[in-house]
């Protein structure tokens, strides 16, 4: 139910619930076709509604003089009681683009018959400007479009959001989502995540086997092997064989980056202070680095932002939740810090001169120091994405390749990938 502040004036609760208490109603017998029609006749028709209270019910609330603060809330909530239905049925789920898609031929508030008409047209077409509407608009394309129909059609960045479960809580929520939003957002996460690892798994094995047999000679199963399964990412084959090696394999002194965090989280348990957490912290993150890069700048700015992070800490033992914090204020240091003006030249650099896995690479070095940030994280690259959905792909490739990156090594060391094949050709 949506909340209010003190300074607003709460509307009557009564018709909200009312609104609320037949859409849930109809939505359980009701075919999507009959229900988006249902939608457009109350919302969007030119007549009276033929439920004549619940009508009345959203006359009032639209006409009440605080409308433009709260109605937004309560159409969204219409819209999510819809949602949350279809979702549990892959065979509906085509209806969400459907319901969303009629915000898009919305009725001109000025041929309104009526005042009540009016203004019900009116806040629809606010509602088109809001964070509201522009998350159903993601819910939409992540529940209607295929992988692989976006891996080849999709031109704008706003399209791919399928692709990335791990942005799915940030750019998909809004301030209002109710408690049974987030649970469709969060099993439809994990619905997605899950094929997208399953996936990722057959293709590495298909590729080792495909090795294996070219290794002999066959070139009759070699073929046979080559045509049964495609590349679940945009990256090339080459790229993606590249790309899981340096997240699977040694990085450095034949650690993995799940050696290198582990022996550094063992190292952290004597360090007396906070001031040496930090030293140990730069020494961790830049000793994979790339030296010529890190002494033209990186290096010194990396040092000076960490020993100005939090110094009236400097002589406590560090402990969880200064850990923490100190992670999560690196990652605004190398992503982006704020999602109203993103800052994130220091990421544009990195992949610039280091590529995305190598940047990707560093930041896993950072979560797997804290895995409680790693909602951060995602928080970040979600600010990247809502940033430059709007842009073609072609025009942003840093970006596209990065959320490919992180994709695979989220997957590799929280998901459920097994790509442990690939140790008998490592």
């Amino acid at each position: 139910m949506t909340t209010w502040t003190d300074s607003e004036i709460r509307p009557t609760l009564l018709e909200e619930r009312q609104l609320y208490n037949h859409l849930l109603y109809f939505v359980q017998l009701e075919s999507p076709t009959q229900m988006i029609d249902r939608f457009r006749n109350l919302f969007m028709g030119s007549g009276r509604y033929q439920d004549p209270q619940i009508w009345y019910a959203l006359e009032k609330l639209a006409m009440n003089k605080y409308a433009d603060r709260y109605f937004k809330f309560i159409l969204n909530r219409c819209c999510h009681i819809l949602i949350n239905r279809w979702h549990l049925n892959p065979q509906l789920q085509w209806a969400v683009s459907k319901l969303i898609g009629l915000f898009e031929n919305l009725p001109n508030s000025s041929r309104a018959g009526s005042q009540s008409h009016k203004r019900i047209w009116e806040l629809l077409h606010s509602f088109r400007l809001t964070e509201q509407y522009l998350t159903l608009r993601r819910l939409s394309q992540v529940m209607t479009q295929t992988p692989l129909a976006l891996s080849s059609g999709a031109k704008q960045v706003a399209n791919l959001i399928q692709r990335y479960p791990y942005l799915y809580e940030h750019c998909l929520l809004s301030e209002d989502s109710s408690y049974e939003h987030q649970q469709t957002v969060r099993q439809i996460r994990s619905r997605i995540q899950l094929r997208f690892e399953l996936d990722l798994s057959r293709y590495v094995t298909h590729q080792v086997r495909y090795a294996q047999v070219m290794r002999r000679g066959s070139d009759g199963a070699s073929e046979t092997i080559l045509q049964s399964l495609k590349n679940p990412t945009l990256l090339s084959d080459r790229d993606l064989g590249a790309v899981l090696k340096h997240f699977v394999g040694k990085v450095q002194d034949r650690k993995t980056y799940w050696d290198f965090a582990q022996s550094f989280l063992v190292h952290s348990n004597y360090t007396p202070s906070y001031k040496q957490f930090k030293e140990d912290l730069y020494e961790y993150l830049t000793a994979s680095m790339d030296p010529a890069y890190g002494k033209r700048h990186f290096n010194e700015q990396l040092y000076q932002y960490l020993k100005n992070t939090y110094p009236h800490n400097d002589f406590q033992k560090p402990n969880e939740f200064l850990i923490i914090r100190t992670c999560s204020r690196l990652l605004n240091f190398l992503v982006v810090d704020n999602p109203v003006r993103p800052n994130h030249f220091t990421f544009v650099d990195l992949t610039t001169n280091l590529g995305e896995t190598v940047t990707t690479g560093l930041l896993l070095k950072i979560v797997l120091v804290s895995h409680k940030i790693k909602p951060s994280l995602e928080k970040r690259f979600a600010i990247l994405f809502n940033h430059y959905e709007s842009s073609h792909r072609e025009g942003v490739p840093w970006l596209v390749k990065s959320l490919e990156n992180m994709n695979i090594a989220l997957s590799l060391h929280f998901g459920s990938a097994d790509v442990s094949c690939l140790n008998q050709i490592m």
